[in-house]
């Protein structure tokens, strides 16, 4: 059913080219709504790429505001975010929330939650490409999080809610071991 979900939410928002930038806060310590970039499969496929001088981990949550266990899970992921600095490990949040909510409902929600980890809108016909770019054993359940090592491998990957101790020992783990 959520699969469903998904892809009949991603179906609904068109085709649209994007990039990722380090998010800017706003006064009050939260993402811009200007800030959140709709990025398609090719902007999805330049996040996962790996810079070989870059030995950072790249952690990647994907959720939406529609989803309960994602909304559960984002303080936890703030926290993350808080105590693993973007010189240490490089975090994106990818909403597949509707385009239409990217000035709304998605700089509404990551105000709320006080984040400030980049964020990007998944926007494509289809989900499928996507998901299999990601992880070939992801079936597009959310919230769905990843963690790739150095070289662009899954080192980690939790499907529903994060229990924060055990990503927080793989980030941990990933991180000692960038040399």
């Amino acid at each position: 059913m959520r699969l469903s979900i998904l892809f009949v939410t991603l179906l609904i928002v068109g085709s649209v080219a994007g990039i990722v930038a380090p998010a800017q806060l706003n006064g009050a310590g939260s993402v811009k709504s200007a800030d959140i970039r709709e990025i398609n499969l090719d902007g999805l496929k330049k996040i996962l790429q790996r810079d070989p001088k870059d030995t950072r981990p790249l952690l990647i949550n994907f959720w939406a505001t529609w989803c309960d266990p994602c909304r559960d899970e984002f303080p936890d992921l703030v926290k993350i975010d808080a105590d693993y600095p973007a010189a240490r490990l490089n975090f994106v949040a990818v909403s597949l929330d509707e385009v239409a909510d990217i000035k709304t409902a998605v700089p509404k929600f990551l105000k709320e939650m006080k984040a400030t980890m980049p964020v990007v809108l998944l926007n494509v016909n289809d989900p499928e490409p996507a998901i299999k770019v990601v992880d070939a054993a992801w079936d597009g359940q959310l919230p769905a999080t990843f963690l790739y090592d150095k070289d662009g491998h899954v080192v980690f990957r939790h499907f529903g809610r994060i229990k924060p101790e055990e990503l927080r020992a793989a980030i941990d783990k990933t991180v000692s071991s960038k040399k």
